[in-house]
């Protein structure tokens, strides 16, 4: 079809042409898809409209091509190698086949591995397909499932693909055809040598990411092309200038001598492009639930709805389906084994003792996929070393692999890469970074020294560092599965439970490995919790996740049809909350956090805070090693205080608060709700108990002596830190709707700063004396106001492309000129500028007085600016 309406194209504008010869010969100059060396065979590339503008190269006899000097591997296609030409024998059976393009780096210099660039990273992906075009070419086409119709049998499909062509990413004369002349013969050398979006770099930005800039040819080649049973490996060698470093103005640097495109060197990579075909049948998908947490891939169906169009989420999975012999036996609710296994392979270069570890990591989820009802259905392996296996590569799209990274990175990611039609997960490559071991170190200490003794160190036994590399190589697994963070797991548990030795042992600290639960930081020393009470591990929601999203209904045959029977089974397991999804990008609902515990953040961190009181006058011991400084105390500390700054964040959210709790209409309650008054009361009690109040338990004069670090700067950060999360628009904006929803028994913005005024500057009550930590305090609350009655600076515009998510707490704020937020603002700094003229007269220090005299004055010309 496409064929036939091209050529009808070409030859109503051949008419054109001959009477604009000199312009079509200039004009199809500029549009040059490539350019080839001149020889025999080779000719400019030229878009389709010009097909009859220059004589074409006619292909060739196949053995005058492919000679005998050719090494031919065979594969997905035959890949030749003929002198230092490369050529790919597609087969007519692989024509419009829709084959995924991923590229990596494989080998980086030291300027791209400082700006984040390991072997293994992914720095593209596409889809592509090849097919016939006219005058003895050979298209590429890259492929978008925006806009997408998957069904041919249904009314819109032809509608769909006639008005979304699919962009010509490159073009390629027939150099030969196959002898039985059932494939073609290009030649891909140049396209592989030079730089383009599809097979490299996805985008110019990915490039400047590494701060790469031209590619120089003269010093980039080809390696290697390898060709499997359903997939194509591309090595090659790409030297690029090195880009100006960004300025500190925020324009790129320029050389000394350099004009505006000069370049600072230059940076050699290796990348590896694999070609993997996708299945020609696509596996049945499953449609998005918010009520639990996949990653997804997405297109506008024109089809579901008949009167509107409908945003499509399809959630990633692996595809999981027993043998044809035992389908029975699934049916019947037996455990089977998969018919193909997920299978990660651990990068052969990891330190040995620590590969028993990943590998646990992996193969805890087995657990997980028996509820699935598969047996055995995930498992890891060490990968082969090139002495045992010179055709296996980490590189390959094809094996699925924990990649072992040198680096000072401290985390870990788990990526992966997913079939667009149908979200069919296909391959992964997990990054390990070497420093992810320091993280981990760092967080047991600071959250599990009170209770577990083996933490009380900077260097932890292989044991221990073994048991904390599996959890994150569980949670990294559990993201290639398809699951997202649950940062609502954890607030399903009530706080005293977390202190419950026998349930926290049984059950864990938080039901999913997915939340960023971290350790049992509530557990006290007295509880005498074990290790089994302190790590993360895959639970409950892991499970039914897992369970939701793998176990097969072979009794519907696509994905409308087995909605209905997965909302009725959601509807009835989500009556148990430990298995409630909270995103993890919700800004509004305190039950959907990172890092924190339990169903009260007041409770738990304050339990919390405990135990970081008694780390405390403990790190100068714990932190000594022989013939060094201070470094690891003053780490330790900073990681202290950080943590310490999670707990205010914790409490803070609920400060204006939104819960939320995706529902369908067959479940009871509502979807939003706003955080009840009794609990912000709570939140800011324990604000003003433990933060406001300054926090001098912390400042310890010998360890600050020794780190050198400034009291006064610490105690402001955190405090500060509070105020921008509490005192914006935004969060003020929500009590005002509050208000307007629940009436009296909102927590009203009145409330709020009537509250914050008796909390910081309750010495004008007393006629106390202001230490330094309180003037600063009362300094910054001031500003905060003086800055929200400031003219707004945002744009309408802009704060209506922020509101990207659905619910009172996520849509756009109003300009705060026309709500209350300015109103009330302006009056609080009217009341505190008279409750300081009350107290000036009876301060009894000068430096009281001149700090009120001079909040005084801020506040008055901030109301007056004229004056």
């Amino acid at each position: 079809m496409e064929s036939t309406n091209f050529i009808s194209l070409k030859t109503a504008f051949m008419k054109k042409i001959f009477t604009t010869v000199l312009f079509a010969a200039g004009f199809a100059s500029m549009l040059t898809a490539q350019t080839r060396p001149a020889d025999s065979t080779r000719r400019t590339v030229l878009p389709s409209g010009f097909a009859g503008a220059v004589t074409r190269a006619q292909p060739k006899p196949y053995k005058s091509v492919i000679t005998e000097k050719a090494v031919t591997r065979r594969g997905l296609f035959k890949t030749h190698k003929v002198d230092d030409k490369y050529y790919f024998e597609i087969g007519d059976s692989l024509l419009n086949r829709e084959i995924l393009v991923v590229s990596r780096i494989s080998r980086a210099g030291a300027e791209v591995r400082e700006a984040g660039g390991y072997a293994g990273d992914q720095i593209g992906s596409s889809v592509v397909r090849f097919e016939k075009g006219p005058s003895n070419r050979i298209f590429m086409r890259k492929i978008s499932y925006r806009t997408y119709s998957p069904d041919s049998t249904k009314s819109m499909y032809q509608a769909v693909q006639r008005s979304n062509i699919q962009a010509i990413a490159a073009a390629f004369n027939v150099a030969a055809y196959s002898p039985d002349s059932k494939g073609s013969v290009i030649d891909v050398t140049d396209y592989i040598n030079g730089d383009n979006d599809v097979f490299f770099f996805s985008s110019a930005n990915a490039k400047q990411r590494f701060r790469l800039g031209n590619l120089l040819s003269d010093r980039s080649y080809i390696a290697n092309i390898r060709s499997f049973s359903n997939n194509i490996e591309i090595s090659t060698v790409k030297t690029y200038s090195l880009a100006a470093a960004p300025s500190p103005f925020g324009r790129a640097a320029v050389p000394a001598g350099g004009g505006a495109n000069a370049s600072s060197g230059s940076e050699t990579v290796e990348l590896n492009t694999s070609l993997l075909v996708l299945p020609r049948v696509p596996m049945q998908p499953r449609f998005f639930d918010p009520r639990i947490g996949y990653f997804t891939t997405g297109y506008t169906d024109f089809d579901v709805n008949p009167q509107g169009v409908k945003e499509v989420q399809l959630i990633a999975r692996w595809r999981l389906e027993p043998k044809p012999q035992d389908m029975a036996k699934y049916k019947r609710g037996e455990l089977v084994e998969p018919k193909k296994q997920i299978i990660y392979y651990i990068d052969p270069a990891t330190p040995k003792k620590w590969q028993p570890y990943l590998i646990a990591g992996v193969n805890d989820w087995q657990k997980a996929f028996e509820k699935a009802g598969f047996k055995n259905a995930i498992v890891a392996k060490i990968a082969p070393t090139s002495r045992q296996d010179s055709t296996w590569s980490l590189d390959d799209a094809n094996h699925s692999v924990i990649v072992y990274k040198p680096s000072e990175t401290e985390n870990a990611s788990g990526p992966h890469i997913s079939d667009p039609r149908s979200g069919e997960i296909l391959e992964t490559h997990i990054n390990w970074f070497h420093n992810v071991q320091k993280l981990v170190h760092d967080w047991y200490m600071i959250q599990a020294a009170a209770i577990d003794p083996r933490a009380r160190k900077m260097v932890f036994s292989d044991e221990l560092m073994g048991e904390l590399i599996r959890f994150v190589s569980s949670h990294e697994v559990g993201h290639t599965l398809g699951l997202r963070h649950n940062f609502g797991s954890s607030s399903t548990v009530p706080t005293e439970m977390l202190r419950n030795k026998a349930f926290v042992e049984a059950n864990g600290h938080t039901p999913s490995i997915m939340d960023y639960a971290r350790f049992n930081y509530v557990a006290q020393p007295e509880d005498n919790i074990k290790p089994a009470g302190i790590y993360p591990r895959i639970g409950d929601y892991d499970k039914w996740a897992i369970e939701w999203g793998y176990k097969l209904m072979p009794e519907y045959k696509s994905a409308e049809a087995e909605v209905s029977a997965l909302n009725k089974i959601t509807v009835a397991r989500l009556k148990d909350r430990r298995l409630f999804f909270g995103t993890e990008s919700n800004p509004d609902d305190p039950h959907s956090q990172s890092e924190d515990l339990s169903d009260n953040a007041m409770k738990a961190s304050t339990y919390g805070i405990k135990n970081l009181q008694r780390i405390l006058v403990k790190l100068p011991e714990w932190t000594r090693e022989k013939n060094e400084g201070y470094d690891n105390l003053e780490n330790m500390y900073n990681q202290l205080t950080t943590q310490f700054g999670r707990y205010m964040g914790h409490v803070s959210k609920n400060i204006g608060g939104i819960y939320e709790n995706p529902k369908t209409i067959e479940q009871s309650g509502v979807v939003y709700e706003y955080v009840p008054a009794s609990t912000q009361k709570e939140a800011m009690l324990f604000l003003d108990k433990q933060l406001f109040t300054t926090p001098t338990w912390m400042l310890d004069k010998e360890i600050m002596s020794n780190i050198g670090q400034n009291p006064v700067q610490v105690v402001y950060r955190l405090q500060n830190s509070v105020l921008d999360r509490v005192i914006t628009n935004h969060n003020l904006y929500k009590m005002i709707s509050a208000e307007a929803a629940n009436g009296a028994s909102a927590y009203k913005i009145t409330d709020f700063f009537g509250d914050m005024q008796n909390i910081i500057f309750k010495e004008l009550k007393t006629s106390q004396p202001i230490d330094v930590y309180r003037r600063n305090l009362q300094k910054m609350y001031v500003a905060k106001l003086i800055e929200l009655i400031k003219p707004n600076q945002t744009s309408t515009a802009v704060l209506f492309a922020q509101g990207g998510r659905r619910g009172p707490g996520n849509a756009p704020d109003p300009e705060k000129e026309d709500t209350d937020v300015l109103s009330v603002a302006k009056g609080q700094l009217r009341s505190i500028e008279t409750m300081i003229k009350t107290a000036l007269p009876t301060t009894s220090d000068n430096l009281s007085n001149y700090h009120l005299v001079d909040l005084s004055e801020r506040i008055n010309l901030a109301l007056n600016p004229k004056s």
